[in-house]
């Protein structure tokens, strides 16, 4: 099959989780764990027991990945001895096999592990042959240009495939927020909150460029808020504190408030706000958990730190402005502006609303000092957090935007350019133009 008709592959691999698909889809056909099992030396051959196979979620678009039929077994991969994903986490509990998680912080840490993970997600899972797609993978802020070259390399010189777009997380992140009723013109300039399950980003765009230098992260993200939730479960002593139980009532039951002193009040006024989770333990049995404070506390710690950490303290609305002011004072007005959420752990409800009223507090208050300084009145400044439907997926939703315009397969680099120049092109950076 041409390429020219295929569509083209996304990859959004993260330290957490993996999402795989084809461009033009709304979501992607596979999410799971970026995480492989491996035989350990010296083990027994003979293969345990697989796990079940995952069953293909086919989309629009995504017709053209079914066309390999058993694709997965033809090219051998049925018979290799590592598993990925959900699967790799089943077999990692028989022995013989370790569990390794080839990405940490963002950053791909061992390149032999990453490179039968790229495989199994290929040929497995998306049943695809690489030859026939163009792919566009993502990469995390300050990504050095050594792992571009390194992964162009294995994705031309491994599985020979069509051609090879690098894209940048924010940059996708912010074109997913175009669905958004709030952004009125297609815009690559604003300020990316991403956070997922391992750190939080924040990083300021300005026409689609990165402006590295006032980049900054912090250390409380998806992680976090769940270990809080369990160590407030087990502070209880309730019947089932397990790392999955606090998993599921911080995603089911969490959310953001405008005053953590007022909602300490309501809670105690109106005792029907404290809820029961009923947790199945599995052979019929079936535990209650009360849940409380945890509703509202965890996320707090996006907003007052201290609650839960000694070392980190700065709250996040002051880490977003901090990073704005960093950046040239000619674009700062449109990153106030276009405040994007990304990932996961930006969910909670009212997180975005809570977000933007206290920027605005400390821009308005900056704003008023100045004027009281300076004798001048200011015109005032826009602060807008921008909250939307594919927000959870916004980079592999944006990739799937960007990967099926008429003018991607233009930017992409191919396999003759590869050839000619060596790996040394994914360091030049190319740009689309907005549609």
């Amino acid at each position: 099959m041409s390429h020219l008709t295929t569509p083209a592959v996304v990859m959004g691999i993260g330290t957490g989780l993996t999402k795989l698909g084809f461009a033009g889809n709304d979501s992607p056909s596979f999410i799971f764990p970026t995480a492989i099992a491996t035989r350990t030396t010296g083990a027994a051959s003979g293969r345990p027991p697989p796990a079940a196979k995952p069953a293909f979620l086919s989309g629009p678009g995504g017709n053209s990945s079914s066309s390999g039929g058993n694709l997965a077994s033809k090219r051998g991969t049925e018979d290799l001895d590592f598993y990925i994903g959900h699967e790799a986490i089943d077999v990692s509990n028989t022995p013989g096999y370790g569990l390794n998680y080839p990405i940490r912080h963002g950053q791909i840490e061992n390149w032999d592990l990453m490179e039968r993970f790229w495989e199994n997600s290929i040929f497995k899972y998306l049943r695809c042959e690489p030859e026939d797609h163009y792919f566009l993978l993502t990469e995390p802020p300050l990504n050095p240009p050594e792992n571009r070259e390194m992964t162009a390399e294995i994705m031309f010189e491994t599985f020979n495939c069509a051609g090879l777009y690098i894209a940048v997380q924010a940059v996708l992140a912010l074109a997913a927020s175009w669905t958004s009723s709030k952004v009125q013109d297609r815009s690559l300039t604003g300020t990316v909150i991403d956070s997922g399950d391992g750190v939080t980003h924040v990083i300021p765009v300005a026409e689609g460029y990165v402006i590295a230098s006032a980049i900054k992260n912090i250390p409380i993200a998806g992680r976090d808020i769940t270990y809080f939730v369990q160590s407030l479960l087990r502070d209880r002593n309730e019947k089932d504190s397990s790392l999955r139980t606090a998993e599921k009532i911080k995603e089911e039951y969490c959310y953001v408030c405008p005053d953590i002193v007022k909602e300490f009040n309501r809670f105690d006024r109106e005792p029907e706000r404290f809820q029961k989770y009923l947790v199945d333990q599995g052979l019929g049995r079936k535990v209650s958990v009360d849940v409380g404070y945890e509703r509202f506390l965890a996320p707090e710690i996006f907003f007052n730190p201290e609650i839960a950490s000694s070392d980190f303290l700065t709250p996040l609305p002051e880490v977003v402005d901090t990073v704005i002011q960093a950046t040239p004072i000619d674009v700062r007005r449109g990153l106030y502006k276009n405040i994007v959420l990304s990932g996961g752990s930006t969910m909670f409800r009212d997180f975005g609303r809570r977000l933007q009223r206290d920027i605005k507090h400390l821009v308005d208050t900056r704003i008023h000092r100045s004027e009281e300084l300076s004798g001048a009145r200011s015109g005032g400044l826009d602060v807008q957090v921008i909250s939307h439907k594919k927000q959870r997926n916004a980079v592999w939703f944006g990739g799937s935007l960007l990967a099926q315009t008429a003018e991607f397969k233009g930017y992409c680099h191919t396999k003759k350019d590869y050839d000619e120049y060596g790996p040394g092109i994914v360091r030049q950076f190319s740009l689309f133009n907005v549609p």
